[in-house]
């Protein structure tokens, strides 16, 4: 099993906004006063457009489908939420927490890959969940390492427990539980997608530490991570803040390794961080600001890797 892959599935928005249904418990997400929903979706497309540029600049293979004005979707610049692609042909569809994000889920973006020459095989739906209001987003809500079936998460509103598990059982990862948590107005508040605080690599993790309180959880996950041969680079709360939690290994040309995260999360960074990070790989950057303000995600979330083998 691979860990990186050279295909990513990006969204490109066409009525992005603040999502009024998800800042019940995003708490990056914010208003920006004084400036019109339409200025914030087209300020979205430049940033979106100039990821992607840079994305293929290095030679990663980035496929963009077009979100709809059909329904009101404005976080569907976020698709690794409701899908993911696994090496067996197989494709996941996940249970939203917020009722317009589950309109994003379409079956044209799978048919767009089928036409690319990617092979589906089958897919596992756990979108009646929804109806039990129990909620698994995709790998905003678990971190794959694919590479050695494990799979780690961070348990919130939108990751439940017993949900986690059956998806581990069904594709065969081994299940890594705890819970990270970030302070809010002097109270600690679950952090809404374990990919806000936590990044697998093939051999490197970037992980918040210090978000996860219980010190047997802490243990437990740093554990699985050095077994694995994983040099641990831990951020801080702050840092997450700036979505230095949120990022994603990518092949680019000849299989070239690079981590791509917003240009925030690059600049919030240590020089002995971002030293560790180039140990290993190239950092690609690109500012998401409009994306991370309004939308409480980042480079991380708006990319669904495609591991589907060619026809």
């Amino acid at each position: 099993m691979k860990q990186t892959t050279s295909t990513i599935l990006m969204i490109r928005p066409v009525g992005f906004r603040m999502n009024e249904q998800t800042a019940v418990n995003n708490y990056y997400q914010k208003v920006l006063k004084g400036i019109l929903p339409s200025t914030v979706n087209s300020k979205a497309q430049i940033e979106f457009d100039a990821f992607v540029e840079k994305l293929r600049s290095f030679g990663v293979n980035v496929v963009v489908v077009s979100d709809t004005k059909e329904f009101d979707t404005p976080d569907s610049i976020f698709p690794n939420n409701w899908i993911s692609f696994h090496e067996n042909g197989t494709v996941g569809l996940y249970p939203m927490f917020a009722e317009n994000r589950r309109l994003e889920r379409r079956e044209d973006v799978l048919e767009e890959l089928e036409k690319q020459g990617f092979l589906i095989e089958n897919i596992v739906d756990f979108t009646s969940a929804e109806s039990e209001k129990t909620y698994l987003e995709g790998t905003g809500s678990m971190i794959l390492d694919r590479e050695n079936r494990k799979a780690y998460c961070a348990l919130s509103p939108r990751a439940d427990e017993d949900l986690f598990i059956e998806f581990c059982e069904d594709f065969e990862y081994t299940p890594v539980v705890f819970i990270a948590n970030q302070t809010i107005e002097n109270k600690r508040e679950a952090i809404y997608h374990t990919n806000v605080m936590m990044c697998v690599a093939e051999t490197f993790a970037v992980i918040c530490l210090s978000s996860i309180d219980d010190k047997k959880e802490r243990k437990n996950v740093l554990k699985h991570l050095k077994e694995d041969g994983k040099q641990v680079i831990d951020i801080t709360e702050e840092q997450v803040s700036q979505f230095a939690g949120n990022m994603l290994q990518v092949l680019g040309t000849n299989n070239e390794r690079f981590l791509v995260m917003s240009q925030a999360a690059h600049d919030c960074l240590t020089q002995s961080q971002k030293a560790q990070i180039n140990n290993h790989c190239k950092i690609i950057s690109s500012s998401l600001d409009t994306i991370e303000a309004c939308g409480g995600g980042s480079a991380r979330c708006m990319m669904a890797e495609v591991f589907l083998p060619k026809l």
